[in-house]
């Protein structure tokens, strides 16, 4: 018999926990929540101060049947679920089913699983943190009035299946805003001149500035030609030059937001998936015995603080000192605590700096090995010294007309030798050279070119792109990131495009209904303040029945309003102008999940439905009769294939193009890269680059 019983929330951490221990403890893996709200009612008592209805959660009972067992067993119980809200309230459950004390020191916390942070973390057990589980109680609590009220009143006036959630309403609301400014934007022209100048047999590239000091904005081809105009002949003279050193400091470490962001842009994955990537990393992987079995990668992931423990400073400190050198050591101030950052623990990091991606290469997958790499990469350059850049700026003029051309190299690389931080428009840092130019010298314009534009409208929202504009605005947290932007595509009310979300029109009309009746449900700034009473809550400063009562006495009046007032929508099928092969009856448009579909008029007589197919203009090259279109695989991944399916089973991932290859007459086919877009041949070595 074990005198010691832990309770973890997986497997994976159990087995890991329990080597580290010894034998007089036995870890036991509760596989998450094992109470929750019940999913057939709401579960919450509005007149009894908002209380509770916990169940047992649906084929939990032998996970709880062992757990009581073992408790019975065991001398002493240790709670050791994650550290964070949602762990806090794992614990709270337990306690209550096993009957342990919440004020006895029965809760242990770690934020890595390591041999020594696990064996320190059990030196300092303490008691269930209350504040922390009213916090997630509360938010539990809110969720469920929202989604419980309004979600039965949609079903009714819109159609079954349909959600409404606090976090998720507004992510919806802030992507239907952004296609409405896409939609309503208004391109404005301008222009800009770009020169070609040599010196001796070196060229360089300038753009214009202005006229006699001052800047100019082109707006016109008049302004431009006025320009060209003034210029008189092909000699510049340098009037100034301007040298500087310039330092760049390096990113912080990764907190979960920006995590996600940067596993988007580098990695090309979807929040869920680093999330999920991540939590194998931190709950261990078994690096073989010698190595010391099975042991946590990086630190929890769940977190919005760049906060980094002495200890891991010091590690990192001496590995780049012995690589790099000592000029390579950082020594940087701790960045700001971010407004609303609960700060709990550490960023997200290596739980050995020592152990680098190269030796890792055989033993984790591919996933695995390539977050772990951009993890550890970020926090090692994150201790490196600052990157220094020489700048030059050179002043062009004649007749008073003045170009303008940078340059600017890297002069020491300091932690960008190891790691630069990605940009949504995915543009690279390069070295941009200038010739040795000096104050007095003359310089000859080879071509000088004008161009125009037009502004662009806003882009879409990518994940990433989502997720740092929700944490900007304080809209959820840390945990609620990745689940909220499953959800809003699961439930139809987005789709995604080319990596960017589109609003659908299901999402448009749910929006809608929420605005008129809950214009609160969706209000940027009500959402981040209910955040921030939350904080409090966990801070112990506000009571968590308080912070419920405040929002409830008004959204139960509205709910009472919206089921007098909100009129029933009716999503109507319409005509395709094309009959149904199977029956010969009309086939129609209805509206789906992932957006609309064809289906037989028929129904429920003819079952026949399609999916609605994009033509790309492309003849099929392998039946030659029907036609290129555009599909989505079941996980919603783009693909191209013959519009003659099934008889015909052509399918390409890249999308083909018009013409045949001009070497063996083959398919061409497109090919998206971070850098540009590729044509290649599907059956021999000819590429091109395309043209924007």
């Amino acid at each position: 018999m074990s005198d010691y019983l832990v309770i973890v929330e997986s497997p994976a951490k159990a087995k890991t926990i329990e080597r580290y221990l010894g034998k007089k403890y036995t870890v036991k893996a509760s596989m998450g929540h094992v109470r929750d709200l019940p999913k057939s009612q709401m579960g919450v008592d509005v007149e009894d101060e908002f209380k509770p209805k916990y169940i047992t959660i649906r084929g939990k009972g032998d996970v709880l049947k062992d757990l009581r067992k073992a408790a019975k067993k065991a001398k002493k119980i240790y709670l050791a679920a994650d550290p964070d809200r949602e762990g806090e309230a794992i614990a709270w459950h337990l306690a209550h089913i096993l009957n342990v004390d919440e004020n006895s020191q029965c809760r242990v916390v770690f934020n890595e699983i390591t041999k020594d942070a696990i064996k320190e973390s059990f030196k300092h057990p303490r008691s269930i943190d209350t504040d922390l589980v009213d916090a997630q109680q509360a938010r539990r609590i809110l969720d469920r009035l929202v989604g419980y009220n309004i979600s039965p009143l949609l079903w009714k006036k819109v159609k079954k299946g349909l959600s409404a959630g606090r976090v998720q309403s507004v992510a919806v609301k802030m992507i239907i805003d952004r296609e409405k400014e896409i939609e309503n934007f208004n391109p404005e022209e301008y222009w800009s001149i770009e020169g070609e100048f040599q010196k001796d047999n070196e060229t360089f590239e300038g753009a214009f500035y202005g006229l006699k000091g001052k800047k100019q904005h082109l707006k016109t081809e008049d302004d431009v030609k006025n320009i060209i105009k003034q210029i008189e002949g092909p000699d510049f003279s340098i009037d100034k030059v301007n040298k500087r050193e310039r330092k760049r400091n390096p990113a912080q470490p990764f907190i979960t937001s920006s995590l996600q962001q940067e596993a988007a842009r580098k990695l090309n994955f979807r929040a869920r998936k680093t999330m999920m990537v991540a939590q194998q990393l931190y709950e261990g992987i078994d690096l073989g015995k010698k190595a010391g079995g099975i042991t946590g990668l990086i630190t929890y992931m769940r977190t919005d603080s760049t906060r980094i423990s002495d200890t891991a400073k010091e590690e990192a400190r001496g590995y780049i000192e012995e690589k790099y050198g000592k000029d390579y050591l950082g020594n940087h101030k701790p960045g700001k605590k971010k407004e609303g950052a609960q700060d709990a623990h550490e960023a997200i990091r290596p739980t050995s700096a020592m152990r680098d991606p190269k030796s890792l290469k055989t033993i984790l997958s591919r996933d695995q090995l390539r977050l772990y790499k951009l993890i550890w990469e970020r926090f090692l350059a994150s201790q490196m010294a600052s990157a220094v850049l020489d700048t030059m700026t050179v002043h062009l003029i004649n007749n008073d007309i003045e170009f303008r051309a940078t340059g600017s190299k890297v002069k020491f690389k300091g932690f960008m030798k190891v790691y630069i931080e990605g940009t949504d428009d995915n543009k690279k840092e390069e070295d941009k050279f200038l010739p040795d130019l000096k104050e007095g010298m003359t310089v000859q314009s080879k071509e000088i070119i004008p161009n125009q534009h037009f502004t662009q409208p806003p882009p879409r929202y990518t994940e990433a792109r989502l997720v740092r504009t929700m944490e900007e605005l304080g809209i959820g947290r840390p945990s609620t990131f990745a689940p909220t932007l499953d959800t809003i595509q699961r439930r139809g009310y987005v789709s995604i495009d080319n990596k960017r979300f589109i609003p659908t029109e299901l999402g448009v009309i749910v929006i809608d209904l929420v605005q008129e009746f809950f214009p609160e449900i969706i209000d940027v700034a009500f959402t981040a303040r209910m955040e921030g009473d939350l904080d409090s809550v966990e801070e112990g400063t506000t009571q968590w029945i308080r912070v419920i009562d405040e929002f409830y006495q008004d959204f139960n009046k509205r709910l009472e309003k919206a089921e007098l007032e909100m009129e029933k929508v009716e999503i109507r099928d319409e005509p395709a102008g094309i009959d149904c092969e199977e029956c010969g009856h009309e086939m129609v448009y209805k509206m789906g999940r992932y957006g609309k579909f064809l289906a037989c008029s028929n129904f429920p007589d003819c079952r026949n439905t399609k999916p609605i197919l994009k033509e790309i203009g492309v003849k099929c090259p392998k039946c030659k009769e029907g036609n290129v279109v555009e599909r989505k695989s079941k996980k919603q991944r783009k693909f191209f294939g013959c519009d003659q399916f099934p008889d015909c089973d052509f399918i390409s991932w890249d999308k083909p193009i018009s013409r045949p290859c001009p070497k063996c007459e083959s398919l061409l086919v497109e090919k998206k890269s971070k850098k540009d877009t590729q044509i290649l041949c599907t059956s021999c070595e000819y590429k091109e680059i395309a043209q924007e």
